[in-house]
Parts: structure tokens; C-alpha cells; sequence
């Protein structure tokens, strides 16, 4: 045995042939290790793009030494868009603006006038991809408005929506560092021995024109601001232990020691070293609602019955799903909590320019229980609740009030069942469906009006409907037309100006 392994060897050595196969052989298996090595370490990378119609995420892929993004896939959620391909011409309408694109050219046509692509065109398998680098200046050829990109770290901007902040020590506490914003924010926090992190996936953040912030404080001497495939963040360096609390409705952040305990407590379940968006903190009306003095909700968890409320006149609006809960998905880059928060932002815009103070109890991509949106909605002494949801099939839009179960003998003196909080109420929301029905057929909507054992309809011991927005036809990208959005918006509104008088008077 020992002989023929060392003519075998003697074989190799002596034969450039053979010799020449195995170098090759040990060389590909090296590149290959290499590549895994390099697939395993490098993290996905990924487009973050924030816009007034969705915030929503897209894949990007590297071909030929760059960045590129699919350009269909990152205008679809923006407004009408299809798109035609043969093995060398690539064509695209969006809205009226037509695209003419070239494989292998770094130059396209944009309404008969050219437009440089800072690279070459490609299409793979009828997808047509453009370098992400030419996004600054191809953008504003088909939305006719602004788009910036911040090319090193993977976000995209489009029109003027940027969030801001300030940061600065509490004048009378030299331990306490204010961020205020100028839109909600809802993000993770996470901290380590000298660190605190605040990392903003969902919001399109923008840093100050330094990054590095100093303050006088010994406690809490600097902060900086970064972005990173598709993420803002901030990171504080202190010397003592820090918790976060939210106020003004997510557009105040405090960092502070803790005082006690039970501060301790309260502000590690208000997500310090965990998920902004993963539970509710005190910056959404969940906690206002839940640290407030009205009686403890009720939910299958809790006290099986929740009190009655006296309620004073405003809206909730309630974006449904969010956080992990995508929804429905509309198309492969659209899910159904993006239209929901878009759609609930444009509607309370609407509601307060008639003169009704609206509460988003969803502003950001945040998880929350359907027991959870319930009692928050109960708590903070709502007239009227609106639930929002999109769906791709069907047409037009479909309200829904509360389908109540057949018995609620656990009715009890001041007390409602859980599950049939709804029942007094049943005859209110009806009525704000059928007004809410009658400004959407003015407008020529196609409506349908149903009954149906929607959660939490029947857990809202006020007026409460569900409003699900379907596109007018099959394709579902007027779902974030800004068009589309402020006829549905609109009309909602109206309705719920045309019943006001009715919903302030009850009881």
C-alpha cells in the first residue's frame, strides 16, 4: 500500500498535465470557500425608501462591481407603473411618463430626452435594473419632484419628508438629554456599558449638520449620529445606566438615570434593550392611555368586563396591522400595514382640517394586540373609532361594523362584557357607516356596507366601523396614488362631519 500512494504522488509531481487539473481543482475549492466565507459575513443589502405615500424596503444586488436596484419594483408602490422587455430594449410607463432603457447602455431616454445612468443598464429576467447611484437624477425625471439618496447608507428620500431633531441637556438636570423630533418617532433602543443606541428603521431620520453632538454634562458628555444599510442611528455614550421614555406622542425621547424601582421597571418595559416597534411604549397613546387615571381595561388576559367610559368628542384612527403583522400582501413590495399608516395619516389630516381632533393610534410600524388597540381606543374617551385596512381584491371600498355575539348575560351593573362592548353602540355605528357609505357614492365610489365579527369592533364601546380600501380596478398601485388616497380620505371625513352633532350627543 505504501508504494503505489508514492507513485501516485511521483505520478502527479512528474505529469505537468495532472499536476496543472489538481493546482486548478485546489484553486476553485479555495474560491468557493472563500465566497461562502464572504456571503456568510457580508449582511443583506437592502434600499430603505421613505415616501408620503409608504416607507417600504427593497433588495439590492451587485452586478458588476455595483449597486443596483429594480426600478419597476421601487416606483410600484409610488403610483401606475408597468413596464415591456425584449432581449435588448427595456420599456416603462409610470403614470404618464414613459422610459426607454438600453441593455448595456448607461444612458436611457426619459420623454424623449436623455438621461444619464452613471452605469450600465441590465435586465434579468425581464426586470429591469438601474445602477443605485443614478436614482438622484433618474428619480425626479418620472415623479417630477425632489428624491435624494444617501448612497452610503441605502436610503432614499422622496419629496420633502425628512424628520429632524435637537438634542440638549435638561437645564435643570444635568443628567437628563432631551431629543425632540419633528414627526413621531418609534424606535428600537438597546444598550451596553457606556452605549445607548437608538435605531431608526422605520422613520426617515435625518442628522444634524455635525454628527457628533457634545453636551456639558459629566453623565452624559456626547452623542452620534449615524446611517447604515437603511438605518438612522443614534448612539450616546454616558457613564451611569440609561432609560428612555417617549412623550409628546413619539416626538419626545428622554434618556435619564433611573430614580427607583419602579422607575427602573416601568422604563424597561417601556423598551429599554428591546424593540421600539416590538412593544408599546410611552411615547404611543397605548401608554399615555394606559398611565392614565381611567379604570383598567378589560381583555381575555385582564378583568373579563370593561367599564363604561364617559367620552369626550374626538377620533381614533386606528392603521390596522404593523410590526410583524405585514397584512395582507398587495404586491411583492407592498404589504397592507404600509397603506394602513398612509392612509391614516392622510385621513387625520383631513379630519382635523374640519375641525375634529384625531389621534393616530398607529403612527410607525409598531406591534399592537388587537385587545391592545381596544382598550387604548376605550381609554382615551373616543366618539368615534375607525379601523382602516386595504385588500387587492375587489373594488372600491367596504365598511364594516360590529357582528355581536348572540348573548351577553355577563353584562354586569356598571360593567360590559369584553366581547360585546359594542352592543349600546351598535345602533351609532351603523349610522356613521351609512353616512361614512353616502360621502363615498358622491364621489363615485363603489361601496359595500357589512356586518362582520371584525376584531376589535366589538370590544369599542363607542362608535366604532372598519374601512377597507380596495383599488378601483385590478391594479393595486392607486392604493398609494396620492390621488386615490385623498378621494377616499376625504370622503371618510366628510362622513364623519355629516354625523358629528349625532356622535358628540351620545351617551
Amino acid at each position: 500500500m505504501r508504494s503505489i500512494r508514492r507513485g501516485r504522488v511521483r505520478t502527479i509531481a512528474n505529469d505537468p498535465g495532472k499536476r496543472a487539473v489538481f493546482v486548478r481543482a485546489a484553486v476553485g475549492v479555495l474560491l468557493v470557500l472563500a465566497v461562502l466565507l464572504v456571503s456568510a459575513a457580508a449582511p443583506e443589502k437592502h434600499l430603505s425608501v421613505f415616501s408620503t405615500a409608504a416607507n417600504y424596503s427593497l433588495p439590492v444586488i451587485q452586478r458588476q462591481g455595483q449597486d443596483y436596484i429594480g426600478l419597476l419594483e421601487l416606483l410600484d408602490p409610488l403610483g401606475t407603473v408597468s413596464a415591456k422587455s425584449d432581449p435588448t430594449r427595456w420599456r416603462l410607463h409610470y403614470n404618464n411618463i414613459l422610459g426607454e432603457f438600453t441593455v448595456g447602455k448607461s444612458r436611457a431616454r426619459i420623454q424623449g430626452r436623455d438621461a444619464d445612468l452613471s452605469g450600465r443598464f441590465l435586465i434579468e429576467n425581464g426586470r429591469g435594473l438601474v445602477p443605485l447611484a443614478s436614482l438622484n437624477s433618474l428619480l425626479p425625471r418620472f415623479l417630477g419632484g425632489p428624491a435624494t439618496l444617501h448612497e452610503e447608507s441605502n436610503r432614499l428620500f422622496i419629496g420633502n419628508i425628512s424628520t429632524h431633531f435637537t438634542a440638549s441637556i435638561s437645564p435643570d438636570d444635568p443628567s437628563r438629554l432631551v431629543f425632540r423630533f419633528t414627526a413621531p418617532v418609534n424606535p428600537s433602543v438597546a444598550s451596553e456599558p457606556g452605549k445607548l443606541r437608538l435605531t431608526f428603521r422605520r422613520e426617515p431620520l435625518t442628522g444634524p449638520a455635525s454628527p457628533m453632538l457634545t453636551f456639558g454634562s459629566r453623565v452624559i458628555p456626547s452623542a452620534d449620529y449615524s446611517e447604515n444599510n437603511g438605518a438612522a442611528e443614534i448612539e450616546v455614550t454616558t457613564s451611569v445606566p440609561l432609560l428612555a421614555s417617549f412623550s409628546a406622542d413619539g416626538r419626545t425621547i428622554t434618556l435619564a438615570p433611573p430614580k427607583s424601582p419602579t422607575a427602573t421597571n416601568t422604563a424597561a418595559a417601556n423598551g429599554a434593550g428591546t424593540s421600539g416597534a416590538g412593544a408599546p411604549t410611552a411615547s404611543s397613546p397605548a401608554t399615555a392611555a394606559a398611565q392614565s387615571n381611567a379604570p383598567p381595561a378589560s381583555s381575555p388576559t385582564a378583568p373579563a368586563l370593561t367599564p363604561l367610559i364617559s367620552r369626550r368628542y374626538f377620533a381614533i384612527v386606528d392603521a390596522s396591522h404593523g410590526g410583524n403583522d405585514r397584512g395582507e400582501t398587495l404586491s411583492p413590495s407592498l404589504a397592507e400595514k404600509d397603506i394602513t399608516v398612509a392612509f391614516a395619516r392622510r385621513l387625520r389630516q383631513e379630519l382635523e382640517s374640519r375641525g375634529i381632533t384625531t389621534l393616530l393610534l398607529r403612527d410607525s410600524d409598531a406591534n399592537l394586540s388587537l385587545d391592545d388597540r381596544a382598550y387604548f381606543a376605550n381609554t382615551t374617551h373616543a366618539a368615534v373609532y375607525i379601523a382602516l385596512h386595504a385588500a387587492s381584491n375587489g373594488h372600491g371600498v367596504r365598511l364594516y361594523t360590529a357582528l355581536l355575539p348572540y348573548s351577553s348575560d355577563d353584562d354586569r351593573g356598571p360593567f360590559r362584557s369584553w366581547n360585546s362592548a359594542q352592543t349600546s353602540s351598535v345602533a351609532l355605528s351603523q349610522a356613521t357607516a351609512a353616512s361614512v357609505g353616502a360621502e363615498l357614492r358622491k364621489v363615485q365610489v363603489t361601496v359595500r356596507t357589512l356586518t362582520a365579527p371584525l376584531r376589535p369592533l366589538n370590544n369599542i364601546v363607542t362608535a366604532a366601523i372598519a374601512v377597507e380600501v380596495a383599488p378601483p380596478a385590478s391594479n393595486v398601485s392607486p392604493l398609494v396614488a396620492p390621488d386615490y388616497q385623498q378621494l377616499i380620505a376625504g370622503a371618510v371625513a366628510n362622513g364623519i362631519v355629516a354625523i358629528r352633532a349625532q356622535l358628540g350627543a351620545a351617551p
